[in-house]
């Protein structure tokens, strides 16, 4: 059952480009059961590797900062390993339990959004996530509202898609012929920022709509679709590795829509 609280958000964000023409404003809130946290995991385990200076982006100050930060060693069971550096203004004992909040939920995400990522960063702050420079880029505030709104995943994998897909595909011939073809962009946030965020934004709908498609209702299966089928088309042409995603039923549309 959908939390009220939830759709009120979900639609209010949707509202926000009310003159727009996508369907939505942003898509990481268009279902908060996309992925669960019963959803398998690549993760397998978190090893401290002790304190080093690193440099990170920390979005409360807009800019690169270097310190002495609390290290991790991430490994999961694809044989990727990220290293996990964390803000010092956590001490030891924080910065620990931080990363074992998040790296079950990156080891979520299929292989082939997470295979370039090689560093996460921890702040604390409310400001966005961040995906690019190989890296996830987390602010604990944030991180605590996606997690209390169920979209903490679903935030992942817009910012892994970033890191993982845009350098291959953003700037690729057949994907900005999709999008000249399709009706419409899947959301504002994406007509808004074309070059930057529509990857992002239209893979997790599609996600959505070929590998879990028993968790969203009709209405929102034909919304996807019929707003960005030259998309989906482009996707389908790739061979994503999923690991360690499962697939619970493959969905069947196009030619029958």
């Amino acid at each position: 059952m959908k939390n009220p609280v939830f759709a009120l958000l979900a639609v209010a964000f949707t509202f926000t480009c009310a003159e727009a023409k996508p369907p939505f404003g942003g898509t990481i809130f268009i279902d908060r059961d996309i992925i669960t946290p019963e959803d398998p995991t690549a993760f397998e385990s978190l090893t401290e590797a002790g304190r080093g200076e690193r440099r990170m982006y920390d979005r409360r100050v807009r800019k690169w900062i270097t310190v002495d930060a609390h290290l991790f060693i991430a490994r999961f069971d694809d044989g990727q390993k990220m290293e996990v550096q964390v803000n010092p203004e956590f001490d030891s004992k924080e910065a620990l339990e931080q990363a074992k909040k998040y790296l079950p939920v990156i080891g979520q995400l299929p292989f082939t959004l997470r295979k370039d990522a090689k560093t996460v960063w921890i702040h604390k702050g409310k400001p966005g996530f961040g995906g690019g420079n190989r890296n996830f880029l987390i602010h604990t505030g944030l991180g605590e509202a996606y997690m209390s709104q169920g979209i903490l995943g679903e935030a992942f994998m817009h910012e892994a898609a970033h890191t993982s897909l845009d350098p291959y595909h953003a700037g690729n011939k057949d994907w900005i012929a999709a999008q000249k073809k399709d009706p419409e962009f899947i959301s504002g946030y994406a007509k808004g920022n074309p070059k930057r965020e529509d990857i992002a934004e239209s893979f997790l709908p599609y996600f959505a709509l070929r590998y879990k498609p028993d968790r969203i209702d009709d209405k929102l299966k034909d919304i996807i679709r019929e707003t960005i089928p030259n998309r989906i088309a482009y996707f389908d042409s790739i061979d994503f590795n999923m690991h360690p995603v499962k697939i619970e039923k493959a969905d069947k549309d196009n030619s029958e829509k």
